[in-house]
């Protein structure tokens, strides 16, 4: 599977996105990035998301009650009689989706909003999230749930042989800065701590960055075997919404460590953004690909060691393909899609050169001081 056509789902009038091995969306708010990322997901996984649903008690009796159910509780009325949905050019079926039987996940979804699904610091349960909760995130939070429950105290982060060492020193350094992630025994409970020193801090007096950044990573995890494993063999596409969510940019820096790491371990990684960072990294990462100094480069620009992993990882990470998509409301309100993936600055079209948006604001800023400045010399 590599392309997705969707046409008339919700506010989306006629998307298309050819995924690379990273791809990146980018848009406004409510551009529809959430819409077409589940629909990948539910075209992918099929058996996987019909048989969570049906153990939960959806009868899943018809199609409506199949769209309620896995974008949310109200969300029907977004798939029409005119929605047509395609993969690489295949018309797909709710139908067919109907009659799915049960199948391991391919794709891995790390939803945005993810420390709204942890309640005191414990991730919920599938079925006690409530139906307007889509499946995606339902999922996600009962991933978090397994790994959490029947587990003894004890690290999370740092763990030695858990990732690599240089980039969980840079998760360190930006993030939790010598704190230690622990489960850790309270009376007869079990909960999430952050401890520095002799001091132990509970899951809801963490900054908002250490919220929203813990569940991300403890969910990467899943993906992110032991270093003897390279990946898990079942999962084949990890989806991350919204990265940058409350984090400074030096912790998203850290973040987009990992998903060079995802990319050397063989998965296909799609994100959605509204931070100009990342682009910065997609940039990089095609203007260094065919320069000789392009690793050293790259691994300068994230503060990375001079280590044989590092550069393997790098260099690998420089071989895949990266494509970029706008999601851009035009001037009847309905979103249409623009590949963006040439990231060209000096572009005659403004969706490329202002990166789907996400750098215009920043120039028209800069173009006012410099107009002030050259009417105030004359």
């Amino acid at each position: 599977m590599n392309t997705l056509r969707v046409v008339n789902l919700g506010q989306i009038a006629d998307a298309t996105v050819d995924f690379g091995d990273l791809t990146i969306l980018v848009g406004p708010q409510a551009a529809g990035k959430s819409l077409i990322l589940q629909t990948w997901k539910l075209a992918i996984d099929s058996g996987e998301v019909v048989a969570s649903l049906r153990d939960a008690g959806y009868a899943l009796s018809s199609k409506d009650e199949l769209i309620d159910a896995y974008y949310g509780e109200g969300m029907r009325a977004i798939w029409t009689l005119s929605t047509e949905i395609r993969v690489d050019g295949q018309r797909f079926s709710l139908d067919r989706v109907l009659k799915s039987k049960s199948a391991p996940a391919r794709v891995y979804f790390v939803p945005a909003h993810r420390a709204l699904l942890m309640s005191e610091g414990w991730p919920a349960p599938f079925m006690r999230l409530k139906a307007d909760t889509p499946t995606v995130a339902r999922l996600f939070s009962q991933n978090l749930y397994e790994r959490f429950t029947g587990r003894s105290a004890g690290d999370l982060f740092p763990v030695k042989g858990r990732l690599k060492e240089s980039i969980r020193r840079l998760i360190n350094d930006a993030v939790f800065h010598g704190g230690r992630v622990k489960l850790e025994k309270a009376g007869l409970q079990t909960r999430l701590e952050l401890q520095h020193g002799d001091a132990h801090f509970p899951f809801m007096t963490w900054t908002a960055g250490q919220r929203e950044f813990t569940p991300l990573l403890l969910g990467l995890y899943s993906v992110l075997p032991a270093q003897r494993n390279r990946k898990d063999p079942r999962i084949e596409w990890v989806i991350i919404e919204e990265p940058e969510m409350g984090l400074h940019p030096q912790a998203l820096n850290a973040v987009l460590a990992l998903v060079l790491d995802l990319l050397w371990r063989g998965y296909r990684v799609v994100l959605s953004t509204h931070s100009p960072f990342v682009l910065d990294v997609v940039f990089a990462l095609r203007e260094l690909r065919d320069s000789t100094t392009g690793v050293a480069k790259l691994r300068e620009a994230f503060g990375l060691p001079a280590r044989a992993e590092v550069n393997t990882f790098l260099q690998a990470a420089l071989k895949k393909s990266a494509r970029t998509f706008a999601l851009l409301f035009g001037e009847d309100g309905r979103v249409r899609s623009r590949d963006i993936s040439e990231l060209d600055p000096a572009s005659d079209e403004d969706a490329v050169r202002e990166w789907g948006g996400l750098t215009g604001f920043s120039s028209r800023f800069a173009h006012a001081i410099a107009d002030a400045a050259a009417e105030a010399e004359t």
